[in-house]
């Protein structure tokens, strides 16, 4: 078995591996989860370095950097990673150096729970030696920063069992009020309630929002530009429903490029950096 099957077959995300598979989508849980029969394996598949790109014994980590290079080491690495610590690291890249990869950073801190986002400011300073919101606040601007930094504590009101109709109702006529599609919008207002409330109160300020205004929210958002719109769109769209907007991100690929990216992945790389990228990416579509 190759280098790259091997460990891909073998290495599990840490969790309950008693969790449906589809919760990992493309990356299976290995139902006979056994941690050191699978370490073993994994040795094995990269003792022999020359044969089939296979170190003697050492950490993991550092047995496969040794035995893998470029792209393939980067893919192979950010698997060992911990969710927590893969978004820590690549929100550490989207701050340092000249400019901010916007994308990414939206991406991370616009789709995760505020347990996920907790977890990821924890270990952001156990492996920084920093504040996650203090390299944002040095690397953002204006109402971007605004929102990016709110977001980023992960501290929205969790969902709760009582509806209160009367504040869904009073934060939909905010939201208007804040004049989204009017001249003089209200960002901070705006900001105040997307970051504030919790998931399922925001759907039901949204429903609730169509009755103030001929534009439902995604349509309102449009009109704030830059940095800004594109944040919060991709809040507004986590709220109403986070499987959809991660389905819509690959559906966009496709109608920007006229082919999905599966196909792209197997004409653009080779080897088994080329393996690994469609084993993850599961299907071909």
């Amino acid at each position: 078995m190759s280098t790259v099957h091997e460990i891909l077959y073998k290495l599990s995300l840490e969790g309950d591996h008693s969790t449906p598979a589809s919760v990992y989508r493309s990356v299976k849980a290995y139902t006979n989860f056994d941690a050191e029969w699978d370490a073993l394996n994994i040795e094995t598949a990269i003792k022999t370095k020359g044969v089939d790109e296979r170190s003697t014994k050492k950490e993991l980590a550092s047995a496969l950097k040794s035995a893998l290079s470029g792209n393939l080491e980067t893919v192979i690495l950010g698997l060992l990673k911990t969710p927590a610590q893969y978004d820590a690291s690549e929100l550490k890249a989207s701050v340092k150096g000249l400019g901010t990869d916007e994308d990414s950073l939206i991406e991370i801190i616009c789709s995760r729970t505020n347990q996920e986002l907790q977890e990821i400011n924890r270990v952001y300073k156990e492996m920084y030696k920093t504040e996650l919101e203090k390299d944002i606040i040095s690397d953002t601007s204006g109402d971007f920063h605004k929102l990016t930094v709110a977001l980023a504590k992960g501290r929205r009101a969790e969902d709760g069992s009582v509806i209160d109709y009367d504040l869904i109702d009073q934060d939909a006529q905010d939201l208007y009020d804040a004049g989204l599609k009017r001249k003089g919008t209200d960002i901070p207002k705006w900001i105040s309630i997307m970051t504030e409330q919790s998931v399922c109160h925001l759907q039901k300020v949204f429903e609730k929002y169509k009755s103030y205004s001929p534009y439902d929210m995604l349509e309102s958002i449009k009109e704030v530009k830059g940095d800004v719109e594109n944040a919060s769109l991709n809040l507004g769209q986590c709220n109403q429903n986070k499987p959809l907007y991660f389905a819509d991100r690959l559906s966009e690929f496709k109608r920007k490029y006229g082919k999905f990216l599966y196909y792209y992945i197997q004409q653009d790389t080779k080897g088994d950096y080329k393996k690994a990228l469609l084993y993850l990416r599961g299907g071909d579509d």
